[in-house]
């Protein structure tokens, strides 16, 4: 198991914390397992394998990210500042008796990413950054309850959008749906990435290569990586208690980016055109997938 993993004795509690004998709850699912590791397929560790408490808590932290997502969108406007966002996600999730999981994660000076027009991610909100008719803005929020995590972001366009920026900012979305059709029990992540980067290409964008999705749950950043520009037949295998984000980060033109060398964190688009960005949590189910945040 990755059957370097632990032996566990069939009358012995199962490594999920479900309270069960191992052979009335998770063996045959082991077994499963170490059936395609000998086909040669990456399969998933235990520990990234969530348990039904973890997933309680998962959802339950889950719970106050859309919140504040739906608090932003209900305040957003032309003219806020990014800072006036922070604050408004800042303010909720303690409200609620959460904590934003970027403020001081690695350094990151704010509660929430704001990632404007060329932003491709990690966009760090300020008072001299005001939202303009025609912006198109990503809002990413993370969020921590009682140790656990949840990340969840949505696209704003503001006023009168270029019909092209919308039309990227829609794909973008539509991208996210196809990733939520393929996060599917015994399939493999590879594909989910494969049939949201076909999608994007075949509307004419590309997609960041560099940056992708990731597990999410008991740690901010957990494997598996998720990239959108896999190949079908690749990747782990996906198997219910995974949980993870689908968030292809699209681009109008070239999929090349470049960070910011002053902050060190905000990446921009290579060729100044816009990107755009939406981002759901999943958990794998016995027969496809929740979607924890939307």
């Amino acid at each position: 198991m990755h059957f370097t993993e632990k032996k566990i004795n069939r009358n012995d509690p199962c490594w999920c914390g479900s309270g069960k004998k191992y052979k009335n709850c998770h063996e045959a699912f082991d077994e499963k397992l170490k059936q395609y590791e000998i086909k040669g397929i990456e399969i998933p560790p235990r520990k990234i394998i969530k348990t039904p408490a973890q997933i309680e808590g998962i959802r339950e932290s889950a719970k106050i990210n859309i919140a504040v997502l739906d608090e932003v969108a209900d305040k957003i406007r032309i003219g806020m500042t990014t800072e006036d966002i922070d604050k408004i996600v800042y303010d909720t999730t303690t409200k609620m008796g959460g904590i934003p999981a970027p403020l001081n994660y690695e350094g990151f000076p704010k509660s929430v990413c704001t990632s404007l027009n060329n932003v491709v991610c990690h966009g760090i909100p300020t008072d001299q950054e005001k939202l303009l008719d025609g912006d198109i803005i990503n809002v990413d929020v993370s969020t921590i309850y009682n140790g656990y995590f949840s990340d969840s972001s949505r696209m704003f366009c503001m006023g009168d959008v270029d019909p092209a920026w919308k039309r990227l900012v829609d794909v973008t979305k539509e991208c996210v749906q196809i990733g939520i059709e393929h996060a599917k029990p015994w399939t493999l992540l590879g594909d989910l990435g494969a049939a949201v980067h076909k999608h994007a290409v075949d509307n004419g964008y590309s997609v960041v290569r560099e940056i992708g999705g990731h597990g999410c749950g008991v740690e901010f950043h957990e494997d598996p990586f998720v990239s959108y520009v896999s190949l079908p037949g690749t990747g782990m295998l996906l198997v219910p208690g995974m949980c993870f984000t689908i968030e292809p980060m699209v681009n109008m033109g070239t999929d090349e980016i470049f960070e910011d060398e002053y902050n060190g964190w905000t990446i921009y688009t290579d060729d100044d055109k816009p990107s755009a960005q939406w981002e759901v949590q999943v958990l794998i189910t016995e027969d496809g997938c929740e979607v924890v945040t939307y």
